[in-house]
């Protein structure tokens, strides 16, 4: 239910700074300002000199790192989010070892994620213990031999389901909890990877079929290829009932609150209070059944399917999420499928690398807490909050002047506008991890009580308010994200480092990339879905019919815009399912660029810097924020799942929106970008 701005940027960049060709001007350059990269905070040794802006700004930026960067064997991705993911990483590992050497003088948690990351990488342990590990688990599961204890461990923390359930702010009054279902998760990812026709794909389902029957062996069972089989024919059948990623973003389609008697009619082979009352929700009278008639598709396969063939998928999806607490040939084989077959990664992370990912995904906010006491200084929070302050400014002067809404819709956007909530670096509070079990030499168990911790944290917090201070990312995040029904934008600590943001950089470098981020976020709020949530977080209409359709007008050309762009061939950007993150993008730059002139009203019109107007490096520092290469395995997996386009369209695709972009670089007709006026889409 929340929309993110997902940052899979990448690699080093070299330091310096050189003039770029055809914008030289006489004005001195000022003297370095101590910005992390370059004389004023970018790095133009990045630039394709030979490119005009005008055809291609993402490879004017970027094209000079294109040639000389390749993606590392162990990333599927190289850009500037890599890189600070990587500092991240290298940050948290200095808090895990400090932890081995002394936990008190660490903070709270530390023996507990001490022994988490300590049981994770006793290799030797693990390969020993072999598949024994795995026993009383596959033995719950063959102790599920009806439908009935199917269905209550479908509903247990830990184990697959065909349908999943949890809560969330209730839309109707999100200062409550409500409880929502809806289709689960397919072992291949995307439902398209089982459904879509040519050579390509039926590579990946051969490919996947080999590694069920892999996991299968591994895990003791025999007959491992009829069952193999089966969970494929079972998992096929799933993926043509379920909703497809542009349907799941119809809103007011996933939001269908129903009485007990209307969940038994849509989908009558479940029994839905025995699912609830095991979840822990069964006080619950009214849930929201996203994926609707998906979940009628779901209740006949689930009726229809031997139970034997549930348990085997039951113990496959098992063993798949608990490879990596499994000896090294679990590991291999999980990522042979998942790493190189379907994402064209060459190497496994290194297992220190992947052992932080675990510790963060477990007790994150115990080492988030430790992590913003070294490494976030005040000083970025005081001069996000003047970012943030002339952000919210510039969108209610776009707001107030834009000529296709009516003044009732304006004061409604207006009030929205007023009402965010922004939250920088950290929590106010963090969770408390003090009744979590970390048992060491039991990496296995360690991750299956983690996830029945949070569980029962989940259902505590049901007895209560929504709490507004909570967060769904850690500190250590290099990522940041809109929830429309809190109404709230945050941004972690580890976002808020250079190149997206730095204290000591250039103002339009500053406006360019983490004020666009910041802009995008608060066009989440004004997007296709966003819009539809009022300024306390509740779904409400606060548009008039005659603003609406002019709105879905607009919305329609950007959307269109994005449908013609083809990364790779036979695939094309969908425009439906990156609509909202379009919305965002295009509205973060136009109002991060106005925000920037009013910074410039109040301290002074830019000097040129490096032979560079203002104007130019804001948008420099924008397509830079955006310098990122993919592998073509995960490009096609984001294609087909991802609501954000390819960071390549992520710039070009919205640069030739932009007015201020033609002007401060003389783009004319006949250059590859250009759009006419008439054309270019403007939302907010």
């Amino acid at each position: 239910m929340r929309t993110m701005l997902l940052l899979r940027l990448s690699t080093a960049v070299a330091l310096g700074a050189l003039t770029s060709p055809g914008l030289a001007k006489t004005d001195p350059v000022p003297a370095a300002t101590g910005a992390r990269y370059g004389t004023f905070g970018i790095d133009l040794t990045t630039q394709e000199k030979a490119v005009k802006p005008g055809d291609d700004f993402w490879t004017f930026a970027n094209g000079g790192w294109d040639k000389r960067t390749q993606i590392a064997p162990d990333r599927t991705s190289a850009g500037y989010g890599v890189v600070l993911t990587d500092e991240a990483e290298t940050n948290v590992r200095k808090i895990l070892d400090d932890a081995a050497a002394n936990p008190a003088a660490v903070g709270a948690g530390a023996k507990q994620f001490g022994d988490l990351y300590a049981s994770f990488m006793d290799e030797s342990a693990i390969d020993k213990a072999g598949a024994a590990p795995l026993a009383q688990y596959f033995a719950k599961i063959d102790a599920a031999n009806d439908r009935a204890k199917l269905q209550m461990l479908f509903a247990t923390p830990g184990y697959a389901s065909p349908v999943e359930i949890g809560q969330l702010p209730d839309p109707s009054d999100p200062t409550r909890y409500t409880v929502g279902t809806g289709q689960g998760s397919l072992g291949m990812g995307g439902r398209d990877y089982y459904l879509e026709a040519g050579p390509k794909y039926d590579a990946y389902r051969t490919a996947y079929r080999a590694y069920v029957a892999q996991m299968l062996t591994l895990a003791g069972l025999p007959d491992a290829g009829a069952r193999a089989d089966r969970i494929v024919a079972l998992e096929t059948a799933m993926a043509k009932v379920q909703w497809s990623p542009v349907q799941s973003r119809d809103l007011m389609a996933m939001l269908k609150p129903m009485t007990a008697a209307q969940r038994t009619a849509l989908a009558p082979e479940f029994d839905w209070p025995l699912l609830l009352q095991t979840s822990g929700y069964g006080n619950f009278p009214v849930v929201i059944m996203s994926n609707s008639t998906a979940l009628t598709g779901l209740g006949k396969i689930f009726a229809e399917t031997p139970v034997s063939t549930w348990q085997d998928w039951m113990k496959f999806r098992f063993a798949t999420a608990a490879a990596p607490m499994l000896p090294k040939t679990f590991d291999d084989a999980t990522f042979a499928f998942y790493g190189k077959t379907l994402n064209d990664q060459p190497s496994q992370r290194a297992r220190w690398k992947r052992g932080i990912a675990m510790v963060n995904g477990t007790m994150g906010e115990a080492i988030g807490e430790i992590y913003v006491k070294r490494h976030y200084p005040p000083e970025s929070e005081a001069k996000m909050g003047e970012l943030i302050s002339n952000l919210r400014a510039a969108y209610k002067d776009r707001i107030t002047a834009n000529g296709w809404m009516d003044a009732k819709t304006k004061t409604a956007a207006l009030a929205k506008l007023a009402a965010f909530d922004p939250r920088v670096g950290h929590p106010v509070k963090y969770i408390d991890y003090a009744s979590l079990q970390m048992v060491r030499g039991d990496p296995l168990g360690n991750a299956i009580r983690a996830g029945e911790f949070q569980h029962q944290l989940d259902l505590s917090r049901l007895k209560a308010p929504v709490d507004r201070t909570l967060w769904e990312m850690t500190p250590q995040t290099v990522n940041a994200y809109y929830n429309p029904l809190a109404n709230q934008i945050t941004f972690p600590a580890a976002i808020l480092q250079a190149p997206y943001f730095d204290p000591k950089a250039d103002a339009a470098v500053n406006y360019g990339a983490i004020g666009a981020i910041i802009g995008h976020e608060m066009g989440h709020g004004f997007d296709d879905q966003g819009s539809l949530f009022g300024p306390t977080g509740k779904v409400e209409n606060w548009w008039t019919p005659e603003a609406h359709t002019a709105f879905k007008a607009r919305t329609a050309a950007l959307s269109k815009q994005y449908d013609a762009y083809e990364p790779i061939p036979g695939v094309h950007v969908k425009g439906a399912l990156t609509l909202g993150e379009n919305i965002g993008d295009l509205g973060g730059v136009e109002t991060a660029y106005a925000a920037y002139q009013k910074y410039q009203a109040s301290h002074g019109k830019a000097p040129v810097i490096d032979g560079l107007t203002g104007d130019q490096r804001f948008f420099l520092s924008y397509a830079q924020a955006w310098q990122a290469k993919v592998r073509e395995g995960a490009a096609r997996s984001r294609l087909l799942t991802d609501p954000h386009s390819p960071p390549y369209y992520r710039v070009n695709g919205i640069v030739r929106n932009v007015d201020a972009w033609y002007a401060a670089f003389g783009v004319k007709p006949g250059d590859k970008l250009y759009l006419a006026p008439a054309e270019r889409v403007h939302i907010w």
